[in-house]
């Protein structure tokens, strides 16, 4: 089954592919969904770490290191040869989950051809011009008498970047010094009679142009596929794993504590004060408020507290003693309490439910009256900064998590607010309202043993 347009040039069989593939049309591989599923996720960790490392400002040669090693830790295969199969398998796999709307295309866009710049780096001069071949980029090298002719000049620009010239095999492409206007705006290209001479290494930005704009119109295409022509049978069959991708948590699921202790209820004020995240600090107030939450505020809330600990016994007696409160015992115990033994796979098909993680809840649409969602996503900008301010996030801490904010780096946001409330630094970033309780709890601990 071909469930992705044909775009570009594939590779025929006995073609000498590049390292570096350019997705040009999906292969004819058959693929067991299991793979389908797992080369997808760990592509994901891929994309989802270059996502982390950008809006954190990584400059360039960390973004290089970063995406190294985030393609070695996930996308090697216990078979070499099926390392490139893996590859092109999981690229169109996202490509499939990732078509669907426009901000799922923007992301992936933006992702993937950060991915290729960098690995576009890291290939041999040889492997580069065969990409660029394939790209039908029109621009050749200039030769080796046109080289020497301005190799002076050359030199001149290098020394002023405090570079030097390679060698005298060194690579220049002569381009019209329009369709780099970065370069030019820098000096890092000497411009004659019109065109720039582009070194080899700064003939990515036109390699990475040309890439970007095929992906684009492959997801466009690939969307209108999908909607169009793909029977209801292969849908049916596939639809679970693209909508669970899209919204995809790729670390641990949380459904049970196991680093600390069980909260207890004479402990749960002070614990949301000092170690929930925003989220729920914002729901557990509204609750303690109104003594009521609806529907999506209770599984939010409910499953966070199963998760850092707040056993059955009492979670049912925190729930009823407030919504008692409100709708009095009796209709706690026939409307509520079910909901809450159901979570803990008590009722029902007994199913251990895990705590929502953070893409979740970012995707989640509340509606009037709704507490649950995220707070960074989904309030105000005033309501934000009275709500960081309460939690004790400085000035300064708090310009840069509304800068985040206003970017929709809502998990970024998130994670600065965890380093101004606790002083300390999380270099794997917030991805899960339980990690950010378990990690608040390590530094409180550590702290208190130091004072011991």
């Amino acid at each position: 089954m071909e469930i992705f347009p044909s775009q570009g040039k594939a590779f025929a069989a006995d073609d000498v592919v590049p390292a570096l593939p350019l997705y040009g049309s999906a292969p004819p591989l058959e693929v067991r969904l299991e793979d389908f599923e797992l080369f997808a996720i760990d592509r994901l960790r891929v994309l989802k770490g270059i996502s982390d490392g950008l809006s954190r400002g990584k400059k360039p040669d960390e973004m290089e290191d970063l995406v190294v090693n985030l393609w070695k830790a996930n996308m090697r295969h216990p078979q070499a040869s099926e390392v490139l199969n893996k590859d092109i398998i999981s690229h169109f796999v996202l490509r499939l989950v990732y078509c669907r709307t426009e901000e799922l295309r923007k992301w992936f866009l933006s992702m993937e051809t950060t991915l290729f710049r960098y690995r576009f780096r890291r290939e041999t001069s040889e492997v580069q011009r065969a990409l660029m071949a394939e790209f039908d980029i029109p621009y050749k090298a200039v030769s080796i008498a046109e080289y020497e002719s301005v190799k002076e000049k050359l030199s001149q620009v290098a020394r002023s970047m405090g570079q030097s010239l390679s060698s005298a095999d060194a690579i220049f492409y002569k381009v019209p010094f329009e369709e780099v206007p970065e370069l030019v705006a820098s000096r890092r290209v000497f411009i004659q009679k019109g065109y720039a001479y582009v070194a080899m290494n700064q003939i990515v930005s036109l390699v990475v142009t040309q890439f970007r704009s095929n992906i684009s119109r492959a997801l466009v295409l690939t969307n209108r596929k999908w909607t169009s022509t793909i029977g209801e049978q292969e849908k049916d069959r596939l639809m679970p794993i693209v909508e669970a991708l899209s919204v995809s948590y790729l670390g641990p699921d949380y459904s049970q504590p196991t680093e600390f202790e069980e909260i207890s209820l004479k402990d749960i004020d002070q614990v949301a004060k000092s170690s929930f995240p925003l989220c729920m600090r914002h729901l557990f107030d509204k609750l303690r408020e109104d003594h009521h939450l609806k529907h999506g505020g209770r599984m939010q809330l409910g499953l966070f507290l199963k998760g850092v600990g707040l056993n059955l016994d009492d979670a049912l007696s925190f729930w009823k003693a407030e919504f008692s409160r409100k709708v009095g015992a009796e209709r706690f115990d026939k409307e509520y309490a079910y909901g809450i033994r159901h979570n803990y796979g008590k009722e029902g098909k007994r199913t251990d439910y895990t705590p929502y993680s953070c893409q979740k809840i970012i995707s989640s649409t509340p509606g009037v009256g709704d507490h649950h969602g995220c707070p960074y996503r989904h309030f105000s900008e005033e309501n934000l900064r009275a709500a960081l301010g309460k939690m004790g996030v400085g000035n300064r801490a708090l310009e840069d998590v509304i800068d985040k904010v206003r970017n929709r780096h809502y998990q970024l946001a998130c994670t600065l607010t965890f380093e101004a409330v606790h002083g300390s630094s999380c270099d794997a970033g917030i991805n899960h309202p339980n990690q950010y309780f378990s990690d608040s709890q390590k530094i409180l601990n550590s702290k208190v043993k130091q004072l011991s």
